[in-house]
């Protein structure tokens, strides 16, 4: 269970005055966390990005070999105050990365430590703007995302899982977790047989997967529309990343106070830690890839769509 993780993440996190300094500060206080904090300045004000090292007993942090494992908090911010008091449902995706850093922590100071290391990284806003929106408002960042971007992803990230909020929208109608497609540079591929396996034991139910198309995998900023920025991270990396959707059966604004469901952020930590266990061993495949290098070798890169296009050029 991860429940007492999720429970302080959200506490900590719901407050005006939440700093990325507050959170790397509860982080540092468990073992062997290494946490970087940053304050971004945009045309809209502020956020903290919040970076954490969870090493590996085989990691490469310390010279290892095993698998690194990403899990992106991704967002607009976590407040949108003055407007709103409280968190909003947007704040989800920072809710849980944080909540997972906590669990993993604290799974190491009882002995279990997983094979690699786990990247984790967010950012904390609790005064982002809000941005209309059909068919409901959602948050906007008051950063450039590409901005963000550049230090949530990281290199040394084999693979990614990249959390958001996405209970705006009247695509998928059913309230809990679901994952996506992997992505990798430019190429929507099949689903991770291994990550629905995860998603079936986490949750004792048939596993619920979010469609997404081409638009939602190209970089913000091009004039497309996108369902919203889960999928972002696949814009700037050549790992195969997969979304963790927080879902609703009805859409709700992503300026929405009181709508985060702390039974569903606790199941996609603990999606999260199965997955981080599973794949820093070299039991979790997020994509074949034979079959990718095959889809090149028949229909080239696709890595244009990780670029803003060509009116961009």
């Amino acid at each position: 269970m991860a429940m007492r993780q999720a429970i302080e993440a959200y506490e900590l996190l719901d407050s005006a005055r939440v700093t990325g300094q507050a959170v790397a500060d509860l982080l540092r206080a468990r073992v062997r966390a290494g946490v970087e904090v940053e304050c971004l300045e945009g045309p809209r004000g502020h956020t903290d990005v919040i970076r954490v090292v969870i090493a590996g007993t085989d990691g490469r942090a310390g010279g290892g070999t095993a698998p690194t494992l990403g899990i992106i908090g991704q967002l607009g911010g976590i407040g949108a105050r003055p407007h709103q008091q409280g968190l909003v449902s947007d704040a989800d995706g920072a809710i849980s990365a944080v909540a997972c850093a906590l669990k993993l922590l604290d799974m190491q100071a009882a002995g279990d430590a997983l094979p690699g290391d786990v990247l984790m990284a967010t950012h904390i806003c609790p005064d982002a703007p809000v941005q209309a929106r059909k068919p409901v408002p959602m948050m906007s960042s008051p950063v450039e995302i590409h901005d963000v971007l550049d230090r949530t992803v990281d290199p040394a990230m084999d693979a990614i899982i990249s959390i958001d909020t996405t209970r705006g929208n009247r695509v998928l109608n059913r309230r809990g977790i679901a994952i996506t497609p992997t992505v990798k540079e430019g190429y929507i591929l099949r689903v991770s047989e291994d990550l629905l396996d995860v998603v079936e034991w986490v949750t004792g139910r048939p596993p619920v997967v979010l469609p997404i198309t081409t638009q939602d995998i190209t970089p913000y900023g091009n004039g497309i529309f996108h369902l919203n920025s889960l999928m972002q991270p696949c814009t700037v990396t050549a790992a195969p990343v997969v979304g963790l959707a927080l879902t609703a059966e009805v859409p709700v604004p992503g300026s929405a106070t009181g709508a985060s469901q702390v039974v569903d952020i606790e199941q996609a930590v603990r999606f999260c830690v199965e997955a981080a266990k599973a794949f820093t061993a070299g039991r979790c495949r997020f994509y074949n890839e034979e079959e990718y290098g095959r889809l090149v070798a028949l229909y080239g890169s696709l890595r244009q769509l990780q670029t803003l296009g060509m009116e961009a050029r």
